[in-house]
């Protein structure tokens, strides 16, 4: 047999085994993806900026991650600094939002150090609102365990 047509006649195997070998590899990514389905996929979440559209991208970054995971996921949002209005209840424009997400297991936590400069007593925050002893030292603890970590803001 000629050896143009052993070429020819080669290149349809040649494909076959490579096409073979995509599926595996294919099949493999979405093995992973699956597996984080089931992961616990636990985020800290800081926020110490004034801005209120990252206030809104905060809630909207939590909404998202339910969407994906609406199981297995933890998240708290650490309030601190600059922010700290998020979690006033005379303050803040994102209450029911707070509210609802609280009600599905995402924690929010306002840093006693800044309330303290702040002249903000626990009555003041909004009542889903939880209160650590400081807010980097939250952010720090839990990336310690490891959580993932988010840094709102621009």
């Amino acid at each position: 047999m000629p050896t143009k047509i052993k070429k020819i006649l080669l290149l349809p195997v040649l494909f076959f085994i490579m096409n073979q070998g995509f599926a595996q590899a294919t099949k493999d990514v979405w093995v992973v993806k699956s597996d984080t389905e089931n992961k616990i996929h636990k985020v800290v979440v800081q926020l110490n900026t004034a801005d209120t559209a990252s206030w809104s991208g905060v809630i909207g970054n939590i909404k998202n991650m339910q969407k994906v995971w609406p199981k297995n996921l933890y998240v708290e949002v650490v309030v601190h600094g600059k922010a700290i209005e998020f979690l006033v209840k005379d303050k803040t424009f994102f209450t029911k939002d707070i509210q609802l997400l609280a009600t599905q297991g995402i924690k929010f936590s306002a840093c006693q150090n800044t309330m303290r400069k702040h002249n903000i007593t626990e009555d003041m925050l909004i009542k889903e609102a939880g209160t650590v002893p400081s807010g980097v030292v939250e952010v720090i603890l839990k990336q310690e365990e490891g959580w993932s970590y988010i840094k709102s803001g621009l």
